[in-house]
């Protein structure tokens, strides 16, 4: 979940079971799920055949891809990661600082241990920018990469013009704000926000809203934090990974090519970039738009 949590947050403050058969006709359980458990993130592992690395965003857990991971998996090895401390999990190493460098040296392990460099990436948000820091650090490890409204600077979208510098006073209130909400329930109002930022169905919002709640908050203020002072905008020139970028816009926020325009200047330094627009979608596409996000992963996959 991007960092448009942190400004709804901002503007609020003042705020697997065995079934038993008849002997004659007893059946084998499917077998669990590898689950792969790092000090940064965890992996599921599901399916069988050409590797897809599924990287959920901000607060998100790996059930972001729910919608695609079970079909994706019968022609896909899948591995779906999660941040430590997302999802209900506890934090593990996820409580200092340096966290997205920590996640990209995971994911480049976990690549390089299961033999899968030239992998296809997909990152939502926040796992859109790991995905990019991934193919920028260790350029056979993405073979190709879906991003999903994520930007290569992210204060661009808040504070146009904005740099790194201009943007830390900001970073470090909100991430001191978003700390703060540790160890309590997430407040009713504050979650409601978030949900209408990011979702536009309501019954994708109840999700988000859902999964926002279970985060550590710590841990989504740091990798907050961390995501509003990268830059990679100056690096984009040295990713010769192949790199679509969907983009979401909805009527009564400005229509499609405001939206489209933004991205393609943030993305310009990119040699191999194509920018996709999503309509009628808010910021979490697979939710909002599934069959379109259906159609543009298998676009991105046979591609």
């Amino acid at each position: 979940m991007i960092k448009r949590i942190a400004f709804a947050l901002l503007a609020t403050a003042s705020i697997p079971a065995i079934l038993h058969a008849p002997a004659a006709h007893a059946a084998t359980a499917p077998a669990a799920p590898e689950l792969i458990q790092m000090d940064h993130l965890s992996v599921q592992v599901i399916g069988k055949g050409s590797p897809v690395i599924l990287i959920p965003g901000l607060s998100s857990p790996r059930a972001v891809w729910d919608g695609v991971a079970p079909e994706l998996a019968k022609t896909h090895t899948v591995y779906l990661v999660q941040v430590n401390g997302f999802g209900g999990d506890a934090p593990g190493a996820n409580l200092g600082e340096g966290l997205l460098p920590a996640m990209v040296a995971e994911l480049h392990k976990l690549v390089a241990e299961r033999r899968i460099a030239g992998a296809a990436v997909v990152g939502h948000s926040m796992g859109g920018l790991l995905t990019l820091m991934l193919a920028k650090a260790h350029p056979g490890d993405v073979g190709k990469a879906l991003i999903v409204d994520a930007m290569p600077f992210v204060g661009s979208a808040f504070f146009p013009g904005s740099t790194v510098e201009s943007v830390k006073p900001q970073a470090e209130a909100m991430r001191a704000q978003m700390a703060g909400l540790h160890g309590k329930p997430l407040p009713e109002a504050v979650g409601q926000a978030i949900a209408r930022q990011n979702a536009a169905r309501p019954e994708s919002q109840a999700q988000v809203a859902a999964w926002v709640a279970k985060a550590d908050m710590r841990v989504s203020a740091q990798t907050m934090f961390e995501d509003l002072q990268t830059d990679l905008r100056p690096g984009l020139k040295d990713i010769a990974t192949p790199i679509t970028v969907l983009v979401p816009w909805l009527a009564a926020r400005g229509g499609e090519a405001p939206m489209l325009d933004l991205y393609k200047r943030e993305y310009a330094g990119a040699p191999k970039v194509s920018v996709k627009g999503v309509a009628d979608s808010g910021h979490f596409i697979m939710l909002d738009q599934p069959e379109a996000f259906r159609a543009a992963l298998a676009a991105f996959l046979a591609g």
